[in-house]
């Protein structure tokens, strides 16, 4: 294969260039989403669980708040090292070792009996969890120049939303369906069937998972030339390549503030949903789970929509701020309307699509910007900072919760943080990419 200069063969160039990058789309994108949605899962089912498992082991609202924020203490306390470590050893032995661990402790969720030990298994499912996501961030910039990275980087990311959506019926189907078999809780079985598929699945990466394009068998030669030559051009030459340098960068702290903002509206709508609807007057477990179903249906669009027109106009930060600021003001609406659900989850269904739109151009902004063991580590760093928001604003919201009654308190805490977020990746501006 023969990649020429020519105008026409320029053209023939980018045809085959679609072609390339589509086929390494097909070959790493299902399997990375496949397995992000069970990373994802494990995340928001607890707030499911919530609605039997508080009665069954006695957690009160601040309790259950504190346990499903513990989750990120251990995840930001390893993610940096593991992402350091992806870089040295290869992505698929870091990867295995990350499913293997989590869906052990995931399935081990079951035994759960009392605080300590909610507490406790919360915290190390983040541990083990650690440095998944960014990890697989970074793993797709070996495969996709900057230019390119916003549309797979959605695709892979829509993980978040489907295991949303498919989690909430799914998990209130076990939960009441498998209610009482064998002796166990819904909540049981929902942790064992949930749990379990994350460790077959780490077998599958094991045995399917290149650790770069060199490495990949299914890449002829020449394939192999034209990514490294496209990522090697591609990549700001005015941006960090070294970790050391992450660290003294203004650039990269405005952008881990702007996503802790946006993850704290982003999880506490996640964790809370399920308990807000509850509220609202929806009791059936069932019905909650159908309900929770719809923002992350309107997300998966938002998402697709914004990352291709974000690499279409070749325009980050905006595509990124304005969301989360539509965001907020779908929040405020619904703060307000609690007592009638279907203005409060309209507003619940843009808000949730807009900030999931927002979350998914984000990390364009830093993969192109660093390159080397800066993007291992600062794709951590600001992935690490950023997850700090799902531990204090789902910790916050139960203790507003449980301090005022209600959930006006928490949900204008919502609106703010989303705000913020937004004002924050609009202020701050990377250096232009020379193409």
């Amino acid at each position: 294969m023969t990649y020429t200069t020519s105008v026409d063969g320029g053209d023939r160039r980018d045809t085959r260039q679609e072609t390339l990058y589509r086929k390494i789309s097909r070959r790493l994108l299902p399997l990375l989403l496949v397995c992000y949605v069970f990373a994802a899962l494990d995340r928001v089912n607890i707030g499911f669980a919530k609605l039997q498992m508080s009665k069954d082991i006695g957690i009160s609202e601040a309790v259950y708040g504190l346990g499903a924020g513990i989750f990120f203490v251990g995840y930001v306390l390893f993610e940096v090292p593991s992402n350091l470590l992806l870089a040295r050893i290869g992505t698929r032995k870091t990867i295995v070792r990350i499913m293997l661990l989590w869906g052990l402790t995931s399935t081990a969720m079951m035994f759960v009996h009392d605080t300590t030990s909610f507490l406790i298994l919360r915290f190390l499912l983040g541990v083990f969890e650690a440095g998944f996501a960014p990890g697989i961030i970074f793993y797709l910039s070996y495969w996709y120049p900057p230019a390119r990275l916003a549309a797979p980087m959605a695709l892979f990311m829509l993980a978040g939303p489907i295991s949303s959506m498919i989690g909430g019926p799914v998990s209130a189907w076990i939960m009441t369906g498998l209610h009482g078999a064998w002796g166990l809780a819904g909540w049981h079985w929902m942790f064992v069937l949930e749990g379990v598929p994350t460790i077959l699945l780490g077998f599958v990466v094991w045995r399917l998972l290149a650790d770069s394009p060199a490495q990949a068998r299914w890449l002829s030669a020449e394939e192999k030339t034209l990514v490294a030559r496209d990522i090697d051009t591609g990549h700001n030459p005015d941006g960090k390549h070294q970790f050391r340098q992450v660290l003294r960068d203004p650039r990269v702290y405005g952008l881990a503030l702007s996503y802790f903002f946006l993850i704290s509206g982003m999880y506490a709508v996640i964790f809370w949903l399920p308990t807000i609807l509850s509220g609202s007057g929806v009791e059936s477990i069932t019905a909650v789970g159908l309900y929770s179903a719809l923002p992350y249906a309107a997300a998966i669009v938002v998402m697709i929509v914004l990352s291709r027109r974000s690499d279409r106009l070749g325009e980050r930060r905006l595509h990124s701020a304005v969301p989360a600021i539509v965001a907020a003001a779908a929040m405020t609406v619904a703060a307000f309307t609690t007592d009638r659900l279907a203005v409060a989850l309209t507003a619940i269904v843009v808000s949730t699509a807009c900030s999931w739109g927002s979350y998914a151009v984000f990390w364009s902004m830093p993969s192109s910007y660093l390159s080397g063991t800066a993007a291992a580590g600062g794709i951590a760093l600001i992935n690490s900072i950023g997850l700090l928001g799902g531990f204090v604003s789902p910790t916050l919201l139960g203790y507003l919760k449980e301090g005022t009654g209600g959930d006006l308190a928490g949900l204008l805490a919502l609106v703010g943080m989303l705000l913020a977020g937004g004002i924050g990746i609009a202020v701050t501006r990377l250096p232009a990419r020379n193409h």
